[in-house]
């Protein structure tokens, strides 16, 4: 099938047919923003969360609000301020011998949501209970026999999974290497934290939105109106619930690990990291109860992290944009990637 990047199409499409265009997110690409500066676009920005009053006339009418944004009049808005966000480092955590893949703090959080009757995101842009199997006697990972990654155990299914080709094989009992028994689970995938969150908080109601959730026709409405209906508690997801949920009941999102995807030899890996992350940030505090963010990390010295954990979207650009300036990266050049491919590893 073709590869195409939607903007880019979409932009040519404009100027084919001297069409406007509208584009429109929370975290504009880098390149996009710079041309949108040095180029004959109009840059409009919104830098506020608006609070409708149709919203705030509604949590009156519940009763769960103590405290509202003050009104004008009927029909004007409000100003909702951006959600705090906590950032803990997890190696201070594992010297304090804590060894759970919950901060402390983000353990405390989740038993006061609980307590006041409100909601949790917990977000791991990773599936399955343990990201890479290997045997502990001779160091082997099981890997996809077609992609050579390495292979996802899945306690639902109890079997190994290729997150890329779909490969599907059951899980050995004995090394194919060496055929050592040693073999083991290692990483945290979204599977691990439900089962975590349920040891941890036995009387809560719990929901998994990732891609092995949702495969069935009309899975991805139903698990959103259980949710939004309050028919459970804490949602465990991946990116899928990382935009466009408006959940008035979510007061505090955990980030699990956000060190996910942080070492992909790519230049993009910053801006996609710092995307993410302030994008799943914005699913707390959407009402007037307010929220906070609880960011768990290896890395907290990480500039994505920091600029994310702060809602400086006009620092982390600037930054971005002198670091690419610097070594030659797009926006100011352009890079062609050329690949060679056989079946035959030999003949490459």
């Amino acid at each position: 099938p073709p590869v195409y990047h939607a903007v880019q199409v979409a932009l040519a499409y404009a100027r084919i047919t001297a069409s406007v265009i509208l584009l429109g997110s929370a975290t504009p690409e880098v390149g996009l923003y710079y041309r949108a500066e040095c180029e004959r676009w109009n840059l409009l920005e919104l830098p506020e969360r608006i609070l409708a009053h149709r919203q705030v006339l509604a949590a009156q009418a519940a009763g769960s609000v103590s405290r509202l944004p003050e009104l004008a009049s009927e029909g004007e808005a409000a100003f909702l301020p951006l959600p705090p966000v906590q950032v803990v480092d997890m190696r201070q955590e594992l010297k304090a011998g804590n060894r759970s893949i919950f901060s402390r703090v983000l353990q405390q959080s989740l038993a006061q949501v609980l307590e006041a009757n409100q909601q949790a995101i917990l977000f791991l842009n990773r599936r399955g209970s343990s990201t890479y199997v290997f045997c502990r006697e001779c160091g082997t990972v099981l890997r996809c026999p077609r992609c050579d990654l390495p292979l996802t155990y899945h306690s639902d299914s109890e079997d190994l999974q290729c997150h890329t080709c779909n490969y599907h094989r059951k899980m050995p009992s004995r090394c194919p290497q060496c055929g050592s028994t040693s073999i083991r689970q290692f990483g945290t995938g979204t599977e691990r934290v439900e089962s975590e969150v349920q040891k941890a908080f036995p009387n809560a109601r719990t929901l998994r939105w990732d891609a092995e959730t949702t495969r069935q026709k009309g899975s991805h409405e139903i698990l959103l109106s259980h949710f939004s209906r309050h028919q459970a508690d804490i949602l465990v997801g991946t990116q899928m619930l990382a935009k466009g949920l408006d959940l008035p009941l979510v007061t505090l999102v955990g980030v699990v690990l956000a060190d996910v995807g942080l070492s992909l030899p790519d230049y993009r890996t910053p801006e996609r990291a710092f995307q993410l992350l302030t994008q799943v940030s914005g699913r707390a505090g959407r009402s007037p109860l307010g929220g906070r963010v609880i960011l768990q990390t290896y890395q907290p010295e990480n500039k994505a992290i920091q600029f994310a954990a702060t809602h400086d979207y006009h620092g982390f650009l600037r930054y971005e944009l002198e670091q690419r300036r610097s070594i030659g990266y797009p926006p100011f050049a352009r890079l062609v990637r050329l690949e060679l491919r056989h079946r035959d590893a030999a003949k490459v």
